[in-house]
């Protein structure tokens, strides 16, 4: 391989219409693309015709944090003020938050962001590089997005 970057993301989801409008109103995504077949239903979301993340609409439960597999998904924003923004449309649309506003990802770390979750309990971040004056580390010396 010369070049790798990630692809999409694809998420199992409880409820196609709950999940697809979360993360429409969160992250400012449209629908690319739409399963016509009923008993497949899922979603494309992307931002300016590049897809982003697909939604499948086949799991029940919530996701489990004590099973193998993802542990979160952290979404990269230019500064401080988007992360601020979107905690406001997350608050308003009474998302579940595992720290309380936005912290560092390290004891003394110049990054950091928030975390919360989607409805299906999915663990989500969204972090900038500079959140300068934004308190303590819940984690202290340890990766704060590796324990919640």
């Amino acid at each position: 391989m010369t070049s790798l970057k990630t692809g999409h993301i694809g998420l199992n989801v409880t409820d196609l219409d709950r999940s697809s409008a979360f993360y429409q109103q969160v992250f400012g995504f449209e629908v690319v693309d739409r399963s016509a077949d009923p008993e497949h239903p899922w979603h494309f979301l992307g931002r300016d015709g590049q897809l982003v993340i697909t939604l499948w609409q086949q799991s029940e439960g919530r996701f489990s944090t004590a099973a193998p597999g993802l542990h979160h998904l952290s979404f990269e924003v230019p500064d401080l003020v988007d992360v601020l923004r979107a905690e406001q449309v997350l608050r308003a649309l009474g998302a579940e938050f595992e720290r309380e506003g936005v912290v560092p990802h390290g004891e003394g770390a110049a990054s950091g962001g928030i975390f919360f979750t989607d409805p299906d309990g999915t663990r989500l971040e969204i972090c900038t590089a500079s959140i300068a004056g934004a308190g303590a580390a819940p984690s202290g010396t340890a990766p704060t997005c590796g324990f919640f």
